[in-house]
């Protein structure tokens, strides 16, 4: 071996050479305003796409957790401390407030990012086809779902006038699309709307109380608070008789009547594909933000018979479970 392949003594310094510094293994930073239990199946998820991609842990990258365990203020610091570890890259792996979290410590470090909202209304990325910056990933666009929620439960309620909508009020600014597009569905139905707030599992009764005779339908946001206390929430209002749907994760396996949305699991696949991508070479600015094309329809009969309900077979016919 030629001595500098080797080392060089520098001022009585050790210095490696380039090409062993070259070989450092990249990390990849996980962020997630959840907890390590709730976030499993969709880091799971994103491991798999790397794994799609042939790249092993502990061999091509590793892996440096950050989780708020559900407290969004905990975010720009969790996001900070990633930026100063130097990871390669960024991966968030649940909601747009922690998106932002990432953005706002680095333009520098490529982010990845997998949640509901619209990331150009959201101002992360400037366009879906041409992300720019050092940003992109997934939207399930979830939230933009509310006309299409209207509409279902417009379809098996024809005779409502209001229905009502539950929001986290600390995630009030992610769930504004979804309430806008709640309101302009019900219009053309004459429909009136009221928005109910609640930010902590113990609000939830309160939130709930007389509103089923105020309400004939509840629109749950897909907010992490809803999702952890999803069993509680569907009990809740079938003692209330409402017709409730979501498109948080399980929420009809649950006891909810409806679920509509897009698979947020395989959202978080595609994402690993894309850091997969990016860990090769590509650029995030140059990857376009991808939009969910499918979206399953869910339905709990045993939930609609315990508030008396009736699901047409025709509707039933359209489904892609039927919870018996």
């Amino acid at each position: 071996m030629r001595r500098r392949d080797f080392i060089t003594l520098v001022g009585g310094a050790v210095v490696w050479p380039l090409a062993a510094r070259a070989q450092t293994i990249p990390i990849i930073g996980f962020l997630a305003q959840g907890t390590p239990d709730e976030g499993a199946a969709l880091l799971g998820a994103v491991r798999k796409g790397l794994g799609e991609a042939n790249l092993i842990e502990g061999k091509d990258f590793t892996s440096e957790f950050r989780w708020a365990q559900n407290d969004a203020a905990r975010l720009p610091g969790l996001a900070a401390e990633l930026a100063q570890r130097r990871v390669a890259i960024i991966v968030v792996l649940d909601t747009q407030t922690a998106a932002r979290a990432a953005k706002l410590v680095t333009n520098k470090i490529p982010i990845v990012f997998s949640f509901g909202a619209d990331p150009v209304k959201a101002g992360l990325v400037e366009s879906l086809n041409r992300p720019g910056g050092n940003i992109t990933g997934i939207s399930t666009m979830s939230l933009d779902l509310g006309a299409k929620w209207v509409g279902l439960l417009h379809e098996l309620l024809p005779s409502a006038r209001r229905f009502a909508v539950l929001v986290n009020i600390e995630t009030a600014d992610a769930a504004r699309s979804l309430i806008t597009g709640v309101q302009q569905g019900a219009l053309p139905t004459g429909l009136q709307t009221e928005i109910v707030f609640a930010s902590t599992a113990s609000e939830l009764e309160p939130a709930f109380a007389g509103l089923g005779a105020r309400a004939q339908a509840l629109i749950v946001h897909p907010d992490v608070l809803f999702l952890r206390n999803r069993e509680p929430l569907a009990a809740l209002a079938i003692r209330e008789k409402l017709a409730t749907i979501s498109t948080v994760q399980g929420f009809a396996q649950a006891g909810g009547l409806l679920s509509y949305g897009s698979d947020f699991v395989e959202a978080h696949h595609q994402a690993g594909l894309y850091v997969a991508r990016i860990l090769k070479g590509e650029k995030p600015g140059d990857l376009p933000v991808q939009r969910a094309t499918k979206f399953n329809l869910v339905i709990n009969l045993k939930t609609a018979k315990a508030i008396g309900l009736d699901i047409p077979a025709m509707f039933q016919a359209r489904a892609d479970e039927v919870i018996e």
